[in-house]
């Protein structure tokens, strides 16, 4: 079983994220079965205009996924009802397949997932052996790494690591859905181009879906991997914790004038998936934030938990943030500005200005009484 999230340019110039699934009809031109001097092609077109394919190599002992090409169509408009560019999208990668031992089946009942560009792959329920031996199908499998006993447990994520209001209780919008007793717990992430750090992230992940019934769920940051790419102006960290929870940030550079430049978050997307069957609970993106603002050459951090809303049904929380995804060096965080919700000293001016404002009314009033009660001294006499 295969499914496709991709996101698309639209007529307006925003962006959107589309869903597509294999149509009942799909065909297998193009597939063969390979030699020892030829690869192996599993191919399959499907759809209006769309495709998928993957190459197998073998040695003598072992067979793989090489690549893996994806086009579609988005002149489909049933799929991509408002596309600004019409017509067959291209995008190949790298299969992340581990060497099988021929005559043994690969089977893959967890969802796995492919990343390139716009585009994620989601494969489950996965059975298949390239180079068939003389016709026969072998009898041992080889698993992937999400059916190994190591892997995140094989439950949706409505269930791991969620807490929910009990059946009784009526299903408020995600400001309102009760917290989970303990907060998430922090992770350190970080991005190296070639042989350096460029990025460092340091925070806690809560989200906070908004459904029939509310889910809160927290990040795990020892099943979560990171992966992304850096720039000198546009930097983007993707998190994956277990194969069904996939979080993307994007910063952008911006100039605030000729010498000074910043950097902020831009956008934000997840997408969480239900591990058994590889559907979709929610895919939610906000490219519209200035949150996270600094200067460039500094890191933002924020102790405190903020709140963004990606879209009317999916908040994140963040606790203990801190990033710097431009300029880092020697491995470390750079001087940090901090957010409004850490500066405590703000308080004390607020609280010495209010105390004064309450002194300066009491002798006012004080006053006034005093020269009431004199003057009806004065008028007495």
């Amino acid at each position: 079983m295969m499914r496709f999230l991709i996101k698309y340019e639209t007529n307006s110039s925003d962006y959107k994220n589309a869903t597509l699934n294999l149509s009942s009809s799909v065909t297998h031109n193009g597939s063969v079965c390979g030699s020892d001097t030829q690869a192996a092609v599993l191919a399959v077109q499907f759809g209006e205009g769309h495709s998928w394919s993957i190459n197998f190599t073998k040695t003598n002992e072992t067979y793989q996924g090489d690549f893996i090409t994806f086009t579609y169509n988005t002149s489909d408009t049933a799929v991509f009802p408002d596309a600004k560019r019409k017509g067959p999208v291209t995008i190949v990668v790298k299969d992340t397949m581990r060497p099988v031992q021929l005559n043994n089946v690969f089977v893959c009942h967890n969802t796995d997932f492919l990343e390139a560009e716009n585009v994620t792959q989601i494969f489950w329920n996965v059975t298949v052996q390239a180079f068939v031996q003389n016709g026969t199908i072998g009898k041992k499998e080889s698993r992937c790494r999400a059916d190994t006993p190591t892997s995140a447990p094989t439950v949706p994520p409505t269930i791991a690591n969620v807490t929910t209001p009990s059946t009784t209780t009526l299903s408020p919008a995600p400001t309102t859905a009760p917290k989970p007793v303990e907060n998430p717990d922090t992770g350190n992430y970080s991005l190296k181009s070639g042989n350096k750090t460029c990025l460092l992230a340091t925070v806690g992940l809560q989200l906070n879906v908004s459904q029939d019934k509310p889910l809160l769920i927290n990040v795990n940051p020892k099943t979560t991997t990171a992966d992304g790419a850096c720039g000198n102006t546009t930097a983007t960290l993707k998190l994956n914790d277990g194969n069904s929870t996939l979080i993307g940030f994007t910063f952008v550079v911006k100039n605030t004038s000729a010498s000074v430049q910043r950097f902020y978050l831009k956008e934000v997307n997840v997408t969480l998936l239900n591990r058994l069957n590889g559907s979709v609970i929610s895919n939610a993106d906000n490219n519209n934030f200035s949150e996270w603002d600094a200067f460039l050459g500094s890191s933002y951090m924020c102790r405190k938990e903020q709140t963004l809303q990606i879209n009317e049904d999916l908040q994140m929380h963040t606790f203990n943030l801190w990033i710097q995804p431009f300029l880092v060096k020697a491995n470390k965080f750079s001087t940090a500005q901090e957010c409004s919700l850490d500066d405590d000293s703000i308080l004390i001016p607020i609280v010495v200005g209010a105390a004064l404002a309450g002194l300066i009314a009491i002798i006012v009033v004080a006053y006034i009484i005093g020269r009431r009660k004199s003057y009806a001294g004065y008028q007495t006499l």
